[in-house]
């Protein structure tokens, strides 16, 4: 079963932000993020990896929202088979972000991340992104970058 263990939320103040979420609820820093396409911070609760990004560019943040916008921007799924999930959104009519994805590539955020993480974006429903992984997100107990 897929496990939700990422959630990102786009802002253009990602200091306040995640000061709110580390003061307000205790959540941890694990990480920072200052690349070509975005900047922000990566928090835990020891379960979920919580990103707080401030996009840089319309591409990687996808056309429909872009980079001045603030909200809830993708979650991510930590699975067991990227191509066997890739069938399953197929079937069920989300279409692979290449878009986004290849925006990303042009970036450290960009698929690749993590010690070899793999993220790929998805359109769901509600216009919401979705990211799938098998390595997962730091500060989540089932890392692991080295998948």
């Amino acid at each position: 079963m897929a496990r939700i263990r990422h959630i990102a939320l786009s802002t253009q103040d990602p200091d306040k932000t995640a000061k709110f979420y580390i003061d307000v609820f205790g959540l941890k820093q694990v990480g920072r993020v200052d690349s070509p396409g975005a900047s922000g911070y990566y928090l835990t609760d020891g379960d979920i990896n919580l990103a707080i990004l401030k996009f840089k560019s319309d591409a990687v943040a996808g056309v429909e929202r872009g980079k001045d916008w603030s909200g809830l921007h993708h979650f991510g799924f930590q699975v067991d088979d990227l191509a066997a999930i890739a069938e399953r959104l197929q079937a069920a009519g989300a279409p692979k972000r290449d878009d986004v994805n290849n925006a990303l590539l042009g970036s450290s955020m960009g698929e690749r991340r993590h010690g070899g993480n793999v993220e790929v974006k998805y359109s769901g429903p509600d216009g919401i992104m979705v990211d799938v992984s098998e390595s997962g997100w730091i500060g989540t107990p089932s890392f692991n970058p080295k998948v």
